[in-house]
């Protein structure tokens, strides 16, 4: 692992996971999830296998168990975005890849706010985009 990402990850775990810890998640880094009403949160950071950046995917679970499509069956507790089909994939700013932004948050690029921890900037903006996820938590299952 690359220096910088364990400075982008040590980030991470100083500023976004205490906030996803008082949503109530639990789990450990990457996978987080959150088990209320019958549904299932998730949230899972996804690293660039080239390095410098990352993803935040989120899914909802709304049954007591999943199973796999070949008939595995995920306990709940061990359940993360990426194992479900449906997911949602949260954006570093309101434009998305589509509209011409990166759909990864950055920190191998320079900035032109260059000033302060590169790292805690962008774990900062990944708080930011805490209110998008919570909206998309709280949808209702429409299949």
């Amino acid at each position: 692992m690359s220096t910088e990402r364990d400075k982008m990850i040590e980030s991470l775990k100083e500023i976004v996971i205490p906030e996803l810890r008082n949503l109530n998640f639990k789990g450990s880094f990457p996978h987080f999830r959150k088990t209320e009403n019958g549904k299932t949160n998730l949230l899972t950071f996804q690293f660039d296998r080239s390095g410098g950046g990352f993803i935040i995917e989120l899914a909802n679970w709304y049954e007591p168990e999943y199973k796999t499509s070949w008939g595995k069956t995920i306990e709940l507790n061990k359940l993360t975005a990426h194992d479900l089909y449906k997911r949602q994939r949260i954006y570093p700013d309101t434009l998305t890849e589509e509209n011409g932004k990166d759909s990864w948050f950055r920190y191998d690029r320079k900035s032109i706010l260059s000033f302060g921890n590169k790292y805690d900037r962008l774990s900062k903006k990944v708080v930011d985009r805490i209110p998008i996820m919570k909206k998309y938590w709280s949808e209702i299952k429409t299949e």
